[in-house]
């Protein structure tokens, strides 16, 4: 009951946050030239933008196998694919939840330690996290002066504004998150083995122990290259799928597959927040992104976002749901869900 109450409440938190960021988004805008566009926009284009999706996932759902072989286990493609497209699924309803539940649908279906494939997972993710970051680091040398601006404009002033609004002082919530890091970390290592007795402790320390393993996993692959044909290929289709929506909006036809880069740096950005599917995120920090680097104006900043955004969560919402079937038949009951992992 507790922990159905906990989740509940961080689905209305994170709800209420996309909500917010969807009236930020959306406050200044004329309604009448934003449906205008959307009725202008060309959707066969997102036809195509879906298709290099979908290698994506293809090329992700192969790249994952790799990561999982050096742990001595051979998950079928297949299974593979519904698991992380269950995952995709369960995000909608609450941000990195999906992480870990297809971790535990696939463990379910294949019979593999969660644990251990958690760790792979977070290899994926940090991989994905230096990818964009080194993106970003490529825009901001070659064309810095309107990056810079629209970061500053839209992200750190904002947030500084925020800190010091609340604290007086920048650099106090530096202090606070390094203590609240640190302390905890040195009382659990100093304190290991005697609370090891504990059942709680225990699960977390087994569950450290299993990511790691699944770290070390990187070390041992014996398809280097193949892992890293694939960790470009996603990449260049999130490219690909991020600039054929240009086209589907004539405000931003000219938009070069280069300079769509920055789209899929922001909206990238804009995805990793905690809010149910990057909503409200995606639309504000891309249609802004739009409006300060290529003079696109809010309207179609916004017709660009919404096409963009939403066809990938439709796509999700149909895809999850078969993928769900495939694993787990007519057992419907819920999706499986991290009740295990939820404490730790």
């Amino acid at each position: 009951m507790k922990k159905k109450i906990i989740r509940a409440l961080k689905f209305i938190l994170f709800l209420a946050a996309g909500i917010i960021l969807l009236w930020l988004a959306f406050r200044s805008v004329d309604f009448k030239k934003l449906v205008e566009g959307l009725k202008k926009a060309n959707y066969y284009w997102l036809l195509l933008s879906l298709f290099f999706s979908s290698l994506a996932y293809l090329s992700r759902t192969r790249r994952w196998q790799l990561l999982i072989h050096p742990l001595g286990y051979k998950p079928s493609f297949w299974h593979t694919f519904h698991a992380l497209m269950v995952g995709y699924m369960a995000n909608l309803a609450l941000p990195r939840i999906g992480e870990i539940t297809r971790c535990v649908a696939l463990g379910r279906k294949e019979k593999l330690p969660t644990d251990q494939l958690l760790g792979t997972v977070i290899i994926e993710r940090t991989i994905d996290l230096l990818s964009v970051l080194v993106f970003l680091v490529i825009l901001i040398l070659t064309s810095g002066a309107l990056i810079n601006e629209f970061l500053f404009t839209h992200f750190f002033v904002p947030l500084k504004e925020k800190v010091q609004a609340l604290f007086g002082f920048t650099w106090i919530i530096w202090v606070i998150a390094a203590l609240c890091f640190i302390i905890p970390l040195a009382l659990l290592i100093r304190y290991r083995k005697n609370l090891r007795k504990i059942s709680f402790f225990a699960k977390v320390f087994d569950l450290i122990k299993g990511v790691f393993n699944g770290l070390k996993t990187i070390t041992k692959l014996e398809r280097r290259w193949e892992f890293i044909f694939h960790t470009i290929f996603i990449w260049l289709n999130y490219a690909l799928m991020t600039w054929v929506v240009v086209f589907a909006i004539e405000s931003t036809s000219d938009i070069t597959f280069w300079e769509s880069f920055f789209i899929l740096v922001v909206g990238g950005l804009a995805m990793s927040l905690p809010v149910q599917g990057g909503i409200g995120a995606f639309h504000y920090f891309v249609s802004r992104g739009l409006a300060v680097v290529h003079g696109v104006n809010l309207e179609d900043g916004l017709v660009y976002a919404l096409l963009s955004h939403e066809s990938q969560i439709i796509f999700e919402l149909i895809i999850g749901p078969i993928s769900f079937f495939a694993l787990f038949g007519r057992r419907f009951g819920k999706i499986p869900a991290a009740d295990n992992n939820e404490d730790v």
